[in-house]
């Protein structure tokens, strides 16, 4: 029976932490290969199960030293038929990896919480393509394809549905109404660009309200991820009700763009006291952001310094 899906402690005003950008710092910090950006392809192996396990390690140190909850969301951002087609998983393979996912992280979960850090499990869910480039979906078809990674979640002990990096507002109700459908919490995090708008124009206010407006209010709360501060800070607008529905945010350690981004070769790793800062503020602006981590470019020592920044015990 999973722990917390009827009472996901999130909701209650307290801090948790999150990981920072799995991908950038499997591949840039640990050398690790990652064909097509999916680290669910480390489920494999023992040796890439353990490789897994010692990065959220790192993050669940700091959470339980700090006396904040945390969120554990499984490595199957691109667990997803389309992306799995080229790594040649197919659909029971994919079942498989997204339950054994789960597995993994409750694991995790028996060794490190305590009553001061509760361990959420998130079944984490991508965009169907590109989370940089617009996808085209409409909204039916988002759910009829998101509901098998949805509903292998719903069958082991997930607590909820985690999707990041959504860039198309139909996509978003696709994936909330399959959660829905299945009986599960779910999260959706939104991306911006420069802008603090969708790739498609979308201002991030007026996609949450779509979303909300569609699904009858089902997603537990919504997220930010896959931008920088400078980004998103300008949409943010204190008083207008859409935004008491905005949890958490996982920033890019960098403040370049999306195109920027996948054109380069390196990792720009920013500064993680910056960043840290730069969440202080958010967070002396907006206390409904609770859910604090990091997206590409960021590793356990943004979370760190983030940590320091906005949990009084931490520092």
């Amino acid at each position: 029976m999973a722990k917390y899906r009827q009472n996901l402690p999130q909701l209650a005003n307290r801090t948790f932490l999150s990981d920072g950008g799995m991908e950038t710092t499997l591949i840039f910090h640990e050398g690790i290969d990652l064909p097509h950006f999916a680290s669910f392809a480390l489920m494999a192996t023992p040796e890439g199960r353990q490789q897994l396990k010692e990065y959220y390690v790192r993050y669940l140190t700091i959470a339980r030293r700090s006396r904040t909850g945390f969120i554990l969301d499984t490595p199957t951002w691109r667990a997803n038929p389309d992306w799995g087609k080229l790594l040649g998983y197919g659909p029971e393979a994919l079942r498989a990896v997204n339950e054994d996912s789960i597995a993994l992280l409750l694991e995790l979960r028996r060794e490190f919480e305590t009553s001061e850090t509760p361990c959420v499990i998130g079944g984490t869910i991508g965009p169907r393509g590109d989370g940089y480039k617009a996808g085209r979906m409409e909204t039916g078809e988002a759910q009829s394809y998101h509901s098998a990674q949805i509903e292998s979640f719903a069958r082991t002990e997930a607590d909820m549905v985690a999707a990041y990096t959504m860039n198309t507002v139909e996509e978003a109700i696709g994936i909330a109404s399959a959660a829905k459908a299945a009986r599960m919490p779910c999260m959706i995090s939104f991306t911006v660009e420069t802008d603090g708008r969708l790739a498609t124009g979308t201002a991030l206010g007026e996609a949450i309200e779509r979303v909300d407006d569609a699904t009858g209010g089902s997603p537990a709360y919504y997220m930010i991820n896959c931008a920088h501060p400078t980004h998103f800070t300008q949409a943010l607008k204190k008083g207008e009700k859409w935004f008491d529905r905005v949890y958490g945010v996982k920033a890019n350690a960098s403040a370049k763009s999306h195109a920027e981004l996948d054109e380069s070769t390196t990792l720009d790793a920013g500064d993680p006291d910056d960043l840290g800062r730069r969440y202080s503020g958010l967070r002396a602006s907006f206390p409904t952001m609770r859910i604090l981590g990091g997206c590409c470019g960021t590793d356990h020592r943004h979370i760190a310094a983030i940590c320091e920044a906005c949990v009084p015990q931490a520092a």
